[in-house]
């Protein structure tokens, strides 16, 4: 397995497609504060009645949950073994990013525009995936039972979009899905946290006051290594002692504040607090070993339930 380190600048280049999903409303749907969770409860279940073959109730006891659409893309199985730990959980290779935050009712006519990312090998389930989000969100979501048509779906490029799909056509344009890091553009960054970051330290979620640039840089580190790793075509390994210690001596100015959010969790049948920061970061100093997963991190996002959106962020030059 080919491994990079982060000791030294690195341009990894990581298979990552970022798609645009516009929808056009048949029955009005009341969508709430946030609807990253409400999306991916709607989108895990229409994957799970397609790709279930066996119809085990639990994906841990399935003897095909390593080979299944299903768990490949939302609930990853962690390897067996592996040579510097034990993995009860892996991350996934999706990410959703909902409707902008607010809660409010889109009517019949209007139009329903989120976004998907897959990563890595995931890219190839995107027909299942497509499939999937039809279902659900034919079925109905949300409180109101909301129902929608596909109108189109977008490749996001950092500079272009593309349309790569219409129910029309019926297939999949042949897209390149590959980024390649670019260079540096100086000494200094702007994050824009969009979505609330949820970093925590020893279960204690980090607010503005406790927040710190190392606990940022080494999330966004892990986070690139294991999608790299258990999702990539190439394994990405970063020296993380030589990079712990070189976070330290990175500077920033923050505006942050906290933002409250609540979701009911109905695995766990109660109601979850998901809090996180948002606002401004800047961030000065050696950035050129943490650059690549700050530029991926835009994509990947950073913190606790990336999977649904929160932790997004936008690099503006600083």
């Amino acid at each position: 397995m080919n491994t990079h380190y982060l000791t030294e600048p690195a341009s990894p280049v990581l298979s990552l497609g970022r798609y645009r999903l516009d929808w056009r409303v048949t029955r009005s749907i009341r969508l709430p504060d946030y609807a990253g969770s409400m999306l991916r409860g709607a989108f895990g279940h229409a994957l799970r009645s397609i790709g279930c073959i066996t119809r085990e109730k639990d994906c841990a006891t399935c003897p095909l949950r390593r080979d299944c659409p299903y768990t490949l893309l939302f609930e990853s199985v962690p390897p067996e073994h592996h040579p510097l730990q034990d993995f009860s959980r892996i991350p996934a290779p999706y990410i959703i990013e909902p409707p902008e935050w607010g809660a409010r009712v889109l009517h019949p006519g209007d139009t329903l525009t989120f976004h998907f990312t897959l990563v890595g090998r995931a890219v190839e389930e995107l027909p299942i995936a497509i499939l999937a989000w039809r279902r659900a969100l034919a079925r109905g979501i949300g409180s109101s039972n909301g129902q929608v048509e596909l109108m189109g779906i977008w490749l996001e490029r950092p500079e272009s979009s593309l349309a790569i799909y219409t129910p029309e056509n019926g297939s999949i344009q042949k897209h390149d899905t590959r980024l390649a890091c670019p260079p540096l553009p100086g000494d200094s960054v702007r994050l824009h946290l969009v979505t609330p970051l949820r970093l925590q330290n020893n279960g204690v979620p980090l607010k503005a006051q406790t927040i710190t640039e190392r606990a940022l840089l080494m999330a966004l580190v892990r986070r690139l290594a294991l999608m790299s790793e258990f999702h990539g075509e190439l394994a990405w390994q970063p020296d993380f002692h030589h990079l712990g210690e070189l976070a330290s001596s990175i500077q920033g100015n923050r505006q942050l504040s906290w933002r409250d959010w609540k979701r009911y969790s109905s695995r766990q049948q109660q109601e979850m607090a998901l809090g996180g920061v948002t606002g401004r970061w800047n961030l000065h100093g050696k950035l050129s070993a943490f650059w690549p997963a700050l530029w991926f991190g835009q994509w990947l996002h950073a913190g606790k339930n990336a999977s649904f959106g929160l932790g997004h962020y936008q690099i503006c030059v600083a």
